[in-house]
């Protein structure tokens, strides 16, 4: 319900994340690519938006249980909008047979990352050549993309798949990438796919450290519960702030900044507060360099 207008298409990003532990708290496990004790929970993104923030221990997978996280987020948006392309797009730690399976039985689009392997770089030894030649002539990175299907040789996928392959030449040495998709290739070219796409899930990420700059990694209730209801008010205090942001700072030069630099510029304030018979008066200092915006974001926000 955040979107005001139906999308063409909603892009559904997952991704997982360490919350480092430095207690006894209920659920948790050292893991061992992160190097420390942690919580591994899963979120589900849309643009900016936090769809779904669910704790989960660190012995498991990445994905373990993502497609269950998905299933109420796409039916809900199917009831809102049962004519919306819905894409889910993930790195390669989701690339696995029961996510692939779940969106395909929902008709639910993807496009994931995938581990390469030798047989992977194999099917583009042509395209690599091709990529050398164009560095060796410029000295500048050169891709050439392809295009093919494949199943695994452990019968771990249950079908072939379409996969688009990244060829690239950098700086004396190669920097292969795959991913696997559903989506159509006439619409949907190798290269748009890959660069337009798949690579813009990037921003996922950015939007991940900026609720974790709203405690959402203050894990330090003892029971799984209690920090999985510190994860929802981190997430509920984000969706604050991007309303923030959205109803009352456009146009002022706080309209695209971070959570962070909000709380500190706008909610972090040194004031004087009186209370009398009928009314609470606080009186903030008369240096404070943001009155201007404050006063916009108050006279936005009034009822």
């Amino acid at each position: 319900e955040s979107f005001i207008e139906a999308p063409q298409e909603i892009v559904l990003d997952l991704d997982a994340t360490d919350l480092p532990l430095h207690g006894g708290q209920e659920g948790r496990f050292y893991h061992g690519y992160y190097g420390h004790y942690c919580y591994l929970p899963l979120y589900i993104m849309s643009g900016n938006q936090v769809l779904r923030a669910r704790l989960r221990p660190a012995n498991q997978d990445a994905s373990a249980g993502c497609w269950k996280e998905l299933e109420p987020v796409v039916e809900r948006l199917r009831l809102q909008w049962p004519e919306v392309k819905r894409v889910v797009r993930a790195d390669s730690g989701f690339c696995r047979e029961g996510l692939m399976m779940w969106c395909e039985k929902h008709k639910v689009d993807y496009v994931l990352g995938l581990a390469r392997n030798p047989k992977l770089r194999g099917r583009i030894e042509s395209e690599m050549k091709q990529a050398r030649a164009g560095f060796e002539k410029t000295r500048e990175a050169t891709r050439v993309f392809a295009e093919f299907t494949y199943k695994t040789v452990s019968k771990t996928w249950s079908k072939e798949r379409r996969v688009v392959a990244k060829a690239e030449y950098i700086q004396d040495k190669e920097n292969p990438r795959f991913i696997v998709t559903s989506l159509d290739g006439e619409k949907y070219q190798r290269q748009m796919l890959y660069e337009r796409v798949y690579c813009a899930r990037g921003e996922m990420e950015n939007r991940i450290k900026d609720q974790m700059s709203l405690f959402a990694d203050r894990m330090s209730t003892e029971s799984f519960r209690g920090n999985q209801l510190r994860l929802y008010l981190s997430s509920f205090a984000y969706t604050l702030m991007l309303g923030l942001r959205q109803q009352a700072l456009q146009g002022t030069e706080l309209a695209k900044a971070q959570p962070q630099t909000l709380r500190i510029k706008l909610l972090k304030i040194a004031a004087t507060i009186r209370v009398t018979a009928r009314k609470v008066w606080v009186s903030m200092p008369r240096s404070y360099p943001w009155q201007d915006v404050f006063r916009q974001a108050h006279l936005a926000l009034r009822c």
